[in-house]
């Protein structure tokens, strides 16, 4: 199998995720979401329509054309340990691994065991051949790879760190992403703003946690725009964490904004609890780019009118790559 060979079979699997995919899945929709109540049908279905765009064969050819890739003389075995966070998060991954002609040995995340395996078999119908190259794994017993690629936690990270410390690994920890508004953004761009900050409960690497304003700014202006995802609230895990953090801010006296599914909270964190949005005002935008440059090791995304567009956060292109890290590259090099 080559590798135009290969670009045909996930074009293949992209067309699938578009309409075929939802006579086929829903047990698999029921079951995803009792294993991890986060991954509603609408997140999912979300999750599938965004790599459906992905997997089309001419932007699968744009990110790979510039590397110029050669048919590998000796598949390697590469390792990924999945996170759990988001729907198929770990999919991209999966996706460079396989499309180089490397063989991939999965690791899945407890909490997201079941979409990736469906996907897979639906792959490997379309090209049997991926059969071949294609391992799950409960446990990583040995370190015995050519190549690691592990997300977690920070906690996690430093156990990977140690465990795979003579591997050639790309360990990903926590990162979030953040907005910057000069003012003047549309009402597009804020209801952009909103998908950036509720897509997937804000659980995601690129949800926005942390937003930047112009001093004087009238935050009912992102109420309003917010208003569209007032049925989150209705979401149980979400509600518990709303109630939960409003109850221990408020017996702290820390002075909130609340519009009934939102806390917004003014703070110099960049990592904001589930429900909770926190904001801070600055005097100069430029001086952005010196906070940007100083906390870039903990930044995924940064959204605004010079970056990552609003409403784009949660839908990187293919050459978008975690963390910064070229996959590819990585690869090539092992």
């Amino acid at each position: 199998m080559n590798l135009q060979s290969r670009i045909k079979a996930f074009t293949k699997l992209g067309e699938y995720l578009k309409n075929e995919i939802y006579n086929d899945i829903v047990e698999d929709l029921r079951i995803a979401e009792i294993h991890n109540p986060w991954f509603t049908n609408s997140n999912i279905i979300f999750a599938l329509e965004s790599w459906h765009e992905q997997l089309k064969e001419d932007m699968l050819i744009a990110w790979l054309s510039p590397y110029k890739i050669k048919e590998v003389k000796s598949k390697k075995r590469i390792l990924l340990v999945m996170a759990g966070n988001i729907p198929l998060v770990g999919f991209h991954d999966f996706l460079t691994v396989l499309v180089l002609g490397h063989k991939v040995v999965i690791k899945m995340s407890s909490v997201d065991n079941v979409l990736l395996k469906f996907i897979i078999k639906k792959l490997i119908i379309i090209e049997p051949e991926f059969a071949n190259s294609i391992f799950f794994v409960d446990e990583v017993k040995d370190n015995k790879y050519d190549g690691v690629i592990a997300t977690g936690s920070d906690n996690s990270s430093r156990y990977f760190e140690y465990y795979f410390k003579d591997a050639k690994k790309i360990i990903r920890k926590n990162r979030r992403s953040v907005a910057i508004l000069d003012g003047d953004e549309s009402e597009a761009e804020l209801k952009g703003l909103a998908d950036d900050v509720f897509l997937y409960f804000g659980l995601g690497c690129r949800s926005v946690s942390k937003i930047f304003l112009p001093n004087g700014y009238n935050i009912d202006k992102l109420f309003n725009a917010f208003y569209f995802f007032n049925k989150i609230i209705e979401h149980t895990k979400y509600a518990n964490n709303y109630d939960y953090h409003k109850a221990v801010f408020l017996m702290g006296s820390h002075k909130l904004l609340d519009n009934g599914f939102l806390l917004m909270k003014e703070d110099t964190s960049l990592f904001s609890p589930v429900a909770m949005l926190y904001y801070e005002f600055y005097d100069d935008i430029h001086t952005m780019e010196e906070f940007i440059k100083k906390n870039n090791d903990k930044l995924q995304c940064v959204v605004s009118k010079l970056r990552v567009p609003f409403g784009a956060a949660q839908k990187p292109n293919l050459w978008d790559y975690a963390d910064g890290i070229d996959t590819i590259e990585f690869l090539r090099g092992l």
